[in-house]
């Protein structure tokens, strides 16, 4: 029953890592509760250019602390006597904690956009977000900028 208590707890914890790691912060489309009723400066200009990246998973530290209580967990479980037992749980959570961090880093990667417009004043502007609207060069933009970050909509 005591394995099983701890089992359910590490999957807790790794659930929880999951689903943090799928939260996604880089969207033209999506808005945080703090960047709601706040104004935002608007300037308009032409797509030069877009590419594609990949904008990089998250680094909470959920996923390292939940691999490697769940590591730690079933490290626990191996070896012999209270030593082999604390050199088994020592080891479990190292590695769980480098799996766990990179199963967070992983699911939380996006396919995103860099997308260089070409301001009404001349100036070039870069800015790289979430790949959920499609911009093509030549198209008419609107930057928005306010709340620490500026996003590029139709």
């Amino acid at each position: 029953m005591k394995i099983l208590a701890k089992l359910l707890i590490a999957g807790t914890l790794l659930t929880s890592a999951l689903v943090s790691g799928c939260a996604s912060t880089s969207s033209g489309s999506v808005y945080s509760g703090a960047q709601t009723r706040g104004e935002q400066t608007v300037r308009m200009g032409v797509v030069e250019s877009v590419r594609q990246v990949t904008i990089e998973g998250s680094k909470s530290g959920v996923g390292t602390l939940a691999g490697g209580a769940i590591g730690g967990v079933a490290g626990s479980n191996i070896g012999g006597g209270s030593r082999g037992s604390a050199i088994g749980t020592i080891l479990g959570a190292v590695a769980g904690g480098v799996a766990g961090n990179a199963i967070e880093q992983g699911t939380s990667k996006t396919q995103g956009l860099e997308i260089t417009v070409k301001l009404d004043n001349g100036e070039l502007r870069a800015i790289t977000q979430e790949a959920d609207e499609a911009f093509r060069p030549g198209e008419r933009v609107r930057l928005l900028s306010g709340s620490g970050g500026t996003r590029v909509t139709h």
